[in-house]
């Protein structure tokens, strides 16, 4: 099966304990994640008008949480581009593999956090996008 931009999708995390004390959100995996998390990081002090991301995948599938500030996520399949803001820390964006993702428009004191299913390999990536569309449609 390949997968589209529309197997993207925004993920509600839970919010709790909403006082004067602040809230909480958390994640489980296998519950508000289709994977088990092996790899955790986060992107910070990334300056005005710097891009990110631009690589696809080949299995590693992804939550992308804006744990503060804003970003904008662009996410393309090779036929469709959408383009998604993230700006809450209780919404994750589900990546699944095989989907090209760029990184823009970053608030200033932005926290990008991201879950991973797996463990880092250079292997891993596509960081060409001639060669992501080549080996998802052999185009």
């Amino acid at each position: 099966m390949t997968t589209t931009i529309h197997d993207c999708a925004i993920v509600n995390l839970p919010k709790t304990g909403e006082d004067m004390r602040g809230s909480l959100s958390f994640i489980e995996g296998g519950n508000h994640i289709p994977f088990p998390v092996r790899r955790v990081y986060y992107l910070y002090d990334v300056p005005g008008g710097i891009e990110r991301g631009g690589h696809a995948h080949k299995d590693l599938q992804q939550l992308i949480i804006a744990t503060s500030g804003s970003f904008d996520v662009v996410l393309d399949d090779g036929h469709q581009r959408k383009t998604v803001t993230l700006n809450r820390p209780y919404y994750g964006l589900f990546v699944p593999t095989m989907i090209w993702r760029e990184l823009i428009n970053f608030s200033s004191g932005a926290v990008l956090f991201v879950l991973a299913s797996n463990t880092y390999s250079e292997s891993d990536y596509y960081r060409n996008y001639d060669d992501f569309l080549q080996a998802k449609y052999g185009n």
